[in-house]
């Protein structure tokens, strides 16, 4: 459908509520609403197109058609679109993490039962506790219980395995009770796994008792060994026993809900508290919704965080009136067959604890967006800095290594968004080079790289945003002269450093310096990109020189081969001591065609006029 039927449609909807179901060409569902009056808030999303956030823009254009189911009541919309929502998944509705349910704990229904995570529980004859806060807080409870009651952690399944393998190393750590050692330990095993479910059922005073008693019956016994081992069980069962009340109870009366809109992310918390004290916390980082007012992001949220829990708490305090308060309460409500409130504080303390929410969701923003943001405020400074009309968020950086005519080297180096892309750097062998020059070299190389950037060569498509030179005023005006015989506008600079050889500034091809030290991050960016420009230039360098080294000048000589150039070597280290050497030196370590060869190689003047074998 054209933008124009698209919209005719929606003015020819039902003033009814309902459901909408929006479609882009492939009929896949992109986005599902719902609304009091179908006929008003479809037709906003064709009207006034500038008025809409970008985001919102954006699914508007993929919109091929859209579908609409009337409802007889808000409430029924409101069921229906939170079915649809979860079945579709659809992009451009506010979507939290699969993994953000209420896990449980598992005890398996065998004859040595064991503890586990489960996600929900389920009819397989097992027993689950919970549900608690989070995956960690769940998993940090099942080891505490195994420390605890040094119950086994390994894979061995019981009684098959019993009597197979030597105890293993939790064992002899005192973390288990090896019960792979005999039958005879299962009526211990049955007892400390009842004691495991007495505490997760909070029953931790009857276990207490229990240890507590056995302890001093030990001690009185004058099994102190025993003594100490239940001691220290007790102690770990008391700390369990706190951490199991913080993290269960964590549902159990109120839930404080709390929401930060950043410009690129966004974060929705819920603070669990019990009995009037903080005991959980669980956010959602997201791309900040399309959706524009407040009132509308925080009813999907809640019903994105809520729906579908069969366990909630009896108040959900929040930072504003939701669009569909009525109707969410009583679905929420009927969900766990009691009243769930839904409460938007004016006043008082607990005023307070959304600005809490508000502000942990807030810190979480911050702390998931400052490299990036601080990323973008440095490259916008630079490219102020250096008249560029966009930050340069490509900078490409040269620099040449020479040792005299041979192995004259470049190396390429790219940071993208501020930080080194080292899948981009490349290295380049000079060619045709009859001595050191810096500046024939630095032209080479630019007219190499964006020679093979003209012709399509994958390896060198992106064009940057910035050329960093390592050098001065001339340096940078054959990068300038380079870039205008191919017809590429791009800004070059040249890194000019001081005399402790750091970069005090950059200068323009026409000679103006820039000054970089007034912004301290951008004089260490630009410090930071030359020492690693000049460091892949060395280290390209020392591999060739090092290659050279390997096929030395002893490969060039007649009957020296791998294993006679590797006993020369050996012996005489380097290849000044082998010219050195005298021939009867040199055939004490190889044979004597072999000596004779070297020997006449390394003095061929004096050869032309005596007989090396005398």
């Amino acid at each position: 459908m054209t933008f124009e039927e698209l919209k005719e449609k929606a003015h020819s909807l039902p003033l009814k509520p309902g459901v909408y179901i929006m479609q882009d060409a492939k009929n896949t569902v992109i986005y599902v609403g719902k609304a009091k009056a179908l006929k008003n808030r479809v037709s906003q999303y064709f009207a006034n197109l500038a008025s809409h956030t970008e985001k919102t823009r954006a699914m508007v254009s993929q919109i091929d058609h859209f579908d609409v189911i009337v409802a007889d009541s808000e409430f029924e919309a409101l069921v229906l679109e939170c079915s649809l929502i979860k079945r579709h998944q659809p992009r451009y509705n506010i979507l939290l993490k699969d993994d953000k349910g209420y896990p449980y704990i598992r005890l398996s229904n065998e004859a040595y039962p064991r503890f586990s995570l489960a996600a929900r529980p389920a009819e397989d004859g097992a027993r689950y506790f919970g549900p608690y806060a989070s995956r960690h807080s769940t998993q940090a409870i099942i080891d505490a219980l195994r420390t605890a009651l040094r119950l086994p952690s390994c894979r061995k399944k019981f009684p098959r395995d019993i009597g197979k393998e030597r105890p293993c190393l939790n064992f002899h750590m005192g973390k288990c009770d090896g019960y792979c050692r005999g039958d005879e330990l299962k009526a211990q095993h049955d007892q400390a796994v009842s004691q495991a479910v007495s505490l997760l059922e909070g029953r931790f005073k009857e276990v207490q008792a229990d240890l507590t008693t056995e302890m001093e019956r030990a001690a009185e016994e004058l099994r102190f060994e025993q003594a100490a081992q239940l001691r220290d069980r007790l102690r770990a069962i008391e700390l369990l026993g706190k951490r199991q009340k913080v993290v269960a109870g964590s549902l159990a009366d109120t839930d404080v809900a709390g929401f930060f809109r950043g410009e690129a992310k966004s974060c929705f918390v819920v603070l669990h508290y019990m009995e009037g004290e903080l005991a959980a916390k669980d956010f959602d980082l997201l791309e900040t919704p399309m959706e524009e007012d407040e009132e509308s992001v925080l009813s999907s949220l809640v019903r994105e965080y809520y729906v579908g829990r069969n366990r909630l708490p009896r108040q959900i305090l929040l930072p504003c009136e939701l669009v569909d308060q009525v109707p969410l309460t009583r679905l929420l409500s009927e969900q766990v067959e009691r009243k769930v409130e839904l409460v938007t504080p004016q006043r008082g303390a607990k005023i307070d604890l959304i600005r809490l929410a508000n502000q942990n969701a807030q810190e979480e923003v911050e702390r998931a967006t400052t490299r990036e943001e601080r990323q973008n405020k440095l490259l916008e400074a630079l490219g102020k800095m250096l008249g560029l009309e966009q930050p340069p968020r490509r900078m490409e950086s040269y620099d040449i290594s020479n040792q005299g005519a041979s192995d004259i080297v470049a190396s390429m180096v790219v940071y993208a968004d501020g930080r080194p892309l080292k899948r981009d750097y490349r290295r380049f062998k000079l060619k045709d080079m009859t001595g050191p020059d810096d500046y024939a070299s630095m032209e080479q190389v630019l007219t190499r790289r964006f020679r093979r950037y003209l012709e399509g060569d994958e390896k060198f498509a992106d064009r940057p945003d910035l050329l960093l030179i390592d050098g001065g005023h001339e340096h940078v005006k054959v990068a300038q002269r380079v870039l205008e015989s191919m017809r590429l506008e791009i800004p070059a600079f040249g890194m000019v450093k001081d005399d402790r050889h750091r970069t005090r500034a950059l200068v323009h091809p026409d000679g103006r310096e820039i000054g970089i030290q007034s912004i301290p991050a951008v004089f260490a960016l630009i410090g930071q990109i030359q020492e690693e420009t000049h460091r892949f230039a060395i280290e390209y360098h020392r591999q060739l020189q090092s290659g050279h080294m390997k096929t030395s000048v002893l490969d060039q000589i007649p009957s020296v081969g791998e294993a006679r150039r590797t006993q020369l070597l050996k012996h005489f280290k380097t290849i000044k001591a082998i010219r050195g050497a005298s021939l009867e030196q040199l055939r004490e370590v190889v044979p004597r065609n072999t000596a004779q060869a070297v020997y006449y190689y390394f003095h061929q003047e004096e050869q032309d006029h005596e007989d090396p074998d005398h």
